[in-house]
């Protein structure tokens, strides 16, 4: 009986020790040694890869935002501001853009309710940027599968350059200029596509327009 009960006692010692050390390594000894090395060696990625006005913080290259105008009386969505580079829609959230509700719409691409939203969204685009609405791109009416990628196609950047020039008074061979020095090539040069970060885009912008 007593032998048993040593027997027992002794396992549980063996694996509150391994619970300890697992604990030690696991739970403070690795994290602490991945914090210190991502610090050490991308510290602006670690820290939320931040764009800063002025030394403060005013957005995250990561997740893109809306770039409305203010909502009005009577109105139950803002409009777009045609000052600034407007990103692909969002599911993410009814205000999108909200980190704390990340996801898609998932409705399939047969859906009646997403193809007369991709419909509604495409005449919109294209009265807003002045353009035919077979020219508009797929990335302007479809939200990505995170709703807050930052990320819109070359091709729908250049198609907002003269609407953005035209609301700013800039030269729009400044702004086509500005959206060429924003376009990333693809990721180890075979994955993705080119994309321009408009949250970038649209800071520099700013940062155009007061020069």
């Amino acid at each position: 009986m007593l032998g048993s009960l040593a027997h027992v006692v002794r396992h549980h010692l063996a694996a509150l020790r391994m619970l300890l050390v697992f604990t030690v390594i696991l739970g403070i000894a690795y994290p602490l040694a991945v914090t210190g090395i991502a610090q050490g060696l991308f510290p602006h990625q670690a820290n939320g890869s931040m764009i800063k006005d002025s030394g403060r913080p005013v957005a995250s290259a990561l997740i893109g935002q809306n770039f409305n105008l203010p909502l009005r009386k009577g109105q139950t969505t803002p409009a777009p501001d045609p000052k600034w580079f407007q990103p692909r829609p969002s599911a993410a959230g009814k205000a999108g853009y909200d980190p704390t509700s990340s996801g898609a719409s998932n409705l399939g691409p047969n859906n009646a309710t997403l193809i007369k939203t991709i419909a509604q969204r495409r005449a919109a685009v294209a009265a807003f940027d002045g353009v035919r609405p077979s020219s508009v791109p797929v990335d302007a009416v479809t939200a990505s599968g995170s709703g807050l990628d930052p990320d819109i196609s070359p091709a729908y950047a250049y198609e907002q350059v003269n609407r953005v020039a035209k609301a700013r008074g800039l030269d729009p061979a400044a702004v086509r200029k500005l959206v060429a020095a924003h376009v990333s090539g693809r990721q180890l040069g075979f994955l993705g596509q080119d994309s321009v970060n408009v949250v970038r885009l649209n800071h520099d912008l700013a940062a155009l327009q007061q020069r």
